[in-house]
């Protein structure tokens, strides 16, 4: 009788953005799942904060003698229009089909894992304001590769506004992208890592923002124990991306697929022109510039800033 085989070390390699790296988690949990003792796992990403704690990377390097590096890959996106399927089944078929295994996604969400001694520090809020206020994080424009997934800032302003005392909104977005500054919300734009931002996931009540990484860590981020099910995510989605194929359970996704000229029969192209030079948002081109490289709220300022989104 054959003793047990040695698992196949394997490096999974993908230098996509934040949000396809989210997705990935789910299928490397998919893999070890459905092929226990089978796989040594190390990951290749640009993003290695969203593997931090996950019980599923081994220290597997791509320069170890007998290791195989999987480049990550989702063909499937070229489907997403007119196939039943959603975002996290990408990369698990690829990655089924390369390795010769069958696996499927059994969870609807990514794998992000936090630590138990992170789960018992206080949220970044509770650090800023001193005291541990609800809150959901917003985010106002993204990368600049994909621009008509941005709505117009006018329009984030006033969903803000109308929330005015209700909600505490906290802005979020990575410093070299656009992030136009909105107005009575506490901002941390630029001033979050990764699992930074992980960790305010985990404490907010919910997000909204557009098609971003964000929308995908409301999925994967787990609530904290004393707030169990599903994280409320409202997604102003426009007609970019098919509503099957990133929308998770629990999420608003508000899209115009099917309802405009340009994404009559599916999705619509990637680009369109800034949200804050746009007839609706009615901005100057000056002013527009000015608006993406506000100053930040001082962390000094964090209280005032919160007492006056609440009052």
């Amino acid at each position: 009788m054959d003793g047990p085989t040695e698992p196949r070390r394997i490096v999974l390699r993908n230098h996509l953005s934040l949000g396809d790296v989210i997705t990935l988690t789910a299928s490397l949990r998919e893999l070890h799942e459905a092929c226990p003792g089978r796989f040594e796992t190390g990951v290749d990403t640009c993003f290695p904060d969203v593997w931090e704690n996950n019980p599923f990377v081994s220290p597997v390097s791509a320069d170890d003698p007998g290791v195989t590096v999987f480049q990550c890959d989702c063909p499937l996106i070229h489907e997403s229009n007119t196939a039943p399927y959603h975002y996290i089944h990408a990369f698990t078929q690829h990655l089924a089909q390369g390795l010769d295994v069958h696996i499927k996604p059994r969870h609807f969400h990514g794998h992000i894992v936090l630590g138990e001694e992170e789960r018992s520090w206080g949220s970044r809020i509770w650090e800023l304001a001193g005291t541990d206020l609800p809150f959901w994080l917003i985010v106002s424009g993204g990368k600049h590769d994909f621009t008509n997934k941005w709505w117009s800032a006018a329009r984030w302003q006033r969903v803000v506004d109308y929330f005015k005392g209700r909600i505490l909104f906290v802005q979020v977005g990575e410093k070299d992208h656009c992030h136009p500054a909105l107005k009575g919300v506490l901002d941390l734009r630029g001033e979050t890592s990764v699992r930074q931002l992980i960790r305010l996931t985990y404490h907010s009540q919910g997000v909204t923002c557009g098609v971003t990484s964000l929308m995908h860590l409301a999925a994967a981020v787990p609530f904290p124990p004393e707030k169990p099910g599903l994280r409320p995510c409202v997604v102003v989605a426009g007609g970019r991306e098919p509503a099957h194929w990133e929308e998770y359970p629990g999420h608003q996704y508000l899209h115009t697929i099917g309802a405009l000229p340009c994404c009559t029969h599916g999705a619509a192209g990637s680009r369109a022109p800034s949200p804050d030079t746009t007839v609706a948002n009615r901005t100057p081109p000056s002013a527009s510039t000015q608006s993406m490289k506000a100053p930040r709220t001082p962390t000094t300022n964090a209280r005032a800033a919160c007492q006056n989104a609440w009052t």
